[in-house]
Order: C-alpha cells, then structure tokens, then sequence
C-alpha cells in the first residue's frame, strides 16, 4: 500500500469520527497539498526516517508555494504531527513493520517578537474606519477593544449580543474550509466566554444593527465574510495607510497590551 492510500482511509476512518470538522479540514488541506505531492507515493515500508527528515527539511527551506519561501516552523511542526499520528495508527494496525514517526527531528521553533499596533498606528486605523463607507470593517474596531479573534468575530450573530447586560458570547469561531466558509463551535472550552462590552464598541454595535440586512455582525451585502477576504480587506486597509503589514492577530495583541 502506498502512504497516499493509507493518508485517506486514515482520514476517513480515525480521523473523521473523532475530531471535530475543523480539525478534519485542516488535516486533509495538508495532506492534499503538502503531504501527498511530497511523500504520498512511497510504499509503507519505504517511509524511512531519512525520507521524511528530507522532506521536513524541504519544507523549511521551500514549503511555501506561493511565496517560494520556506513554511514556518509552526507549520513544519503540525505537519509533523500528522504524518506521526498516521504511521502510529498504520503501526498499531500491523501495515509497517517498525513506527519510524519518533525519529523525526522536530525544528524548534525560534522565540519571535509580539506584534502590535502604537497608539498612533491605532489611532489612524480607528480614523480611517470610522470615516469608511464599509461598514464591514467596524468589526476591526471592535476586535481592538474586545481581544476578538478573526474567526470568532466573523461567527458572531446578534443572538450573541446582549446589549443590556452590556456583553458579548463567545461560542463560535468560523473558517475556510474545503467548500468555502465554515462555522463550528469554539476550538476549546477555554476560548468559550463572556466579554465585557465597553460604551464605544456598545454605540458601534447599535450603529451596525440599524443597517445590517444580516444575522452576522460582520456582514458584506447582507451575506456573511470568510475570514481569508476579510484577512485581505485588513491588510490593504493598511497598505493604504501606509502602516506596515501584520497579521490581523496584531489586533488581539494590541488589545492585550492597552
């Protein structure tokens, strides 16, 4: 049996009953673009340590297709755990002779800096928000003052909101899956909360409420926005002004730092 093969009913069968969609999702993204291509044709047995090792290699140098760049060591790492899980499974099943997935030379991931908006960077995208005809990027503010995850603020109904008691719940989280935009329940217990709502992003909310044509808060023409085009939406926003390019998780970062 090649890996490739063994990848499938390994998704299909060990994976696919017990985790949750996202998850399900995620793996087999990686296993179709970044596993298969690379490992997917050698037969069980052949997998050896060296090949493997090879192939993490490969993708720290040059795993990013897109950029040509190599993955981040995040990355490299979760796919590592996949490719271990499957031979695991294969090994338990007797389909390999011996579980090479423990020989796997992990990268260690190096310590990098916390980015974050200055007060004048937050200042100019507050500015430039408010003053903007799409009212999509209002959740941008609300992210600032709340510590809202991209996913989480694109999950969220008005259900969610209780403007009387002045707070928002959590439950939800939304991302791109294998058919498009895909809302789940929150990837852990612990990402389940209450946030307090402060008076500006209360005003906001009863602002967006008034014209909203949808049952998300975060909305585009009345229909819900993925998170990668509203990922996209963020970063021309700061091209535009001219503040240099970081991930929308610079907002929760900013958040944690006021």
């Amino acid at each position: 049996m090649r890996y490739r093969e063994w990848l499938n009913i390994w998704l299909e069968n060990y994976v696919k009953p017990t985790h949750k969609i996202r998850t399900f999702d995620l793996y087999k993204q990686t296993i179709e673009k970044k596993i298969a291509p690379y490992l997917g044709d050698y037969a069980m047995d052949e997998l050896s340590p060296i090949a493997i090792q090879r192939y993490v290699t490969e993708m720290l140098e040059n795993g990013n297709t897109r950029t040509g760049k190599g993955l981040s060591y995040n990355s490299v790492n979760g796919i590592i755990s996949i490719i271990q899980s499957s031979l695991q499974t294969a090994y338990r099943l007797g389909l390999t002779q011996a579980y090479v997935g423990d020989k796997i030379q992990r990268p260690k991931a190096r310590e990098k800096s916390i980015e974050c908006f200055n007060s004048a960077e937050q200042k100019r995208l507050e500015e430039a928000v408010m003053t903007s005809k799409k009212q999509k990027l209002l959740g941008i503010i609300i992210c600032l003052y709340t510590g809202l995850r991209i996913g989480e603020l694109l999950a969220l109904t008005w259900n969610d909101v209780d403007f009387e008691k002045s707070e928002i719940n959590v439950s939800k989280s939304c991302y791109c899956g294998e058919h498009g935009r895909v809302v789940d329940s929150a990837k852990t217990e612990h990402s389940k909360r209450v946030i307090p709502l402060s008076k500006q992003v209360l005003k906001i909310l009863r602002m967006m409420k008034k014209t909203s044509g949808s049952e998300y808060i975060v909305s585009s023409k009345g229909k819900p926005v993925t998170t990668r085009s509203y990922q996209r939406t963020f970063e021309l926003l700061l091209k535009n002004l001219h503040i240099p390019h970081r991930g929308f998780h610079a907002l929760r970062h900013t958040f944690a730092t006021r």
